[in-house]
């Protein structure tokens, strides 16, 4: 059964337990009946073409226009969505789902239904400024600033995205090199540098970017709205990466850039506490995405073995292939469970507790992601085989999955950087409650 219909599929681990007709703690009817809509708008409007797209490295903008007109890049904001805003500018639901109602798990299912197409690329053309490049502004920008940028960014009439990651500096964010100093009038700063691998640059009309106004570490970082799209100073070239190549990977360069001082998001030298807001939106909406992801690379290969035949009988019928499938399927229901959890907990806590308690655990859960993704899509090639590893055909799409794995092990947070992180977080955080309580190590 095509992953690209409206239909719940019946084949094994092809769709998460609440959608299987079993029981679940988490949805409400209002989940339920957003579940059905955004799977109808999906397959109506999205994942029929998306691989396609992906061949062709671009995702057409009469899709753009599409989403914004039903309000479908504004789940992409973290939850609660910012309502006042949103029906301000005449955004009042989301398919039904009035902007206040809205809460994480509503989220958690539109990620996963967006991902059922099983590749990145068309949905990192379309959701990283909402996700990403927005948020800062919501959150840190002034008055003004807001009344300047939010209005055309919030309805999709300019793009933005976000740009951190540097030539040298990945997932070490607080070392990174662009230069903003101030022109001897102080009106402007001055930008110089460069920033690498941002997705969906390339269509950005600004950025949300990481620069350094001060000392050398994470105490001299500050966010500033950089104008792009043919602005002085400012070169962009779209980057080939390994998979993901419609999502506009780009390569920004900036020279002598001037950029009003008003543009500065918050305070001088806050930019790396800021930064981390957002991580917990930013990984679990990735470990969400991953997780469907994984499910259907390992379905397409159930799928799969159940008709392929080899040494006369089905290769579902043999028990070296079927060991292959279970153990990656244990680790695919258990990161699926895991993944409802935090959405449970994301729309249960507070912004400042979500913070304090779930930042380790939520590198944990993006890491574990990542893992998950690349044992089922190995499993899926495997038994694909020939066709697997052939980029038309029958095994076309695992084979485009396989290539994505590393797009979801790397950005976001490095994995062996979130492994580390988690358990610094976590001994952290112990210590922290163990000295509150008078306790001894």
């Amino acid at each position: 059964m095509s992953n690209t219909t409206a239909d719940i599929s019946s084949i094994p681990f092809a769709e998460p337990s609440y959608l299987r007709g079993l029981p679940s703690p988490y949805f409400r009817p209002t989940h339920l009946n957003f579940q059905k809509r955004c799977r109808l708008f999906l397959s109506e409007h999205f994942l029929p073409y998306a691989l396609d797209w992906e061949t062709e490295g671009d995702v057409p903008a009469h899709v753009w226009e599409i989403f914004n007109k039903h309000h479908m890049l504004v789940p992409n904001l973290s939850s609660p969505l910012p309502v006042d805003w949103l029906k301000r500018l005449k955004i009042h639901d989301i398919l039904g789902v009035p902007v206040e109602e809205w809460d994480y798990l509503h989220s958690a299912i539109f990620v996963d239904e967006r991902a059922r197409i099983g590749i990145t690329g068309p949905n990192s053309s379309l959701y990283p400024g909402f996700a990403y490049g927005i948020p800062p502004i919501l959150r840190f920008g002034s008055p003004a600033l807001q009344e300047k940028f939010l209005p055309q960014l919030l309805t999709g009439k300019a793009r933005t995205c976000i740009a951190i990651t540097e030539p040298q500096a990945g997932s070490d964010v607080a070392n990174i090199e662009t230069i903003a100093t101030k022109s001897s009038d102080g009106s402007h700063y001055i930008l110089n540098g460069a920033k690498k691998w941002i997705t969906n640059g390339i269509w950005a009309d600004y950025a949300s970017t990481a620069v350094r106004t001060g000392r050398s570490g994470a105490g001299g970082i500050s966010i500033i709205v950089v104008p792009l799209k043919d602005y002085p100073g400012v070169t962009m070239r779209r980057m080939k990466i390994m998979g993901q190549h419609s999502a506009g990977t780009t390569y920004i360069k900036f020279d002598d850039v001037k950029v009003p001082v008003e543009n500065l998001l918050g305070k001088e030298g806050e930019g790396m506490k800021y930064i981390m807001t957002n991580f917990n939106h930013e990984r679990m909406m990735i470990a969400v995405g991953v997780c469907r992801q994984a499910r259907v690379a390992l379905s397409s290969a159930v799928e799969y073995a159940m008709k392929r035949e080899a040494f006369g009988k089905t290769l579902i019928e043999q028990p070296v292939v079927r060991h292959r499938i279970a153990t990656a399927a244990a680790d695919l229901e258990t990161l699926q469970s895991l993944v409802f959890e935090f959405a449970y907990q994301l729309t249960h806590l507070s912004k400042t507790e979500a913070d304090g308690k779930l930042g380790g655990a939520t590198a944990l859960l993006k890491a574990k992601a990542g893992m998950v993704l690349n044992d089922c899509a190995q499993t899926a090639v495997l038994i694909f085989g020939g066709n697997g590893i052939t980029r038309t055909g029958q095994g076309e799409l695992v084979e485009k999955i396989f290539r994505d794995v590393m797009g979801a092990r790397i950005p976001g947070g490095s994995e062996d950087v979130m492994l580390d992180l988690a358990v610094r977080q976590l001994v952290k955080d112990y210590r922290k409650e163990s000295s509150r309580i008078g306790g001894k190590l």
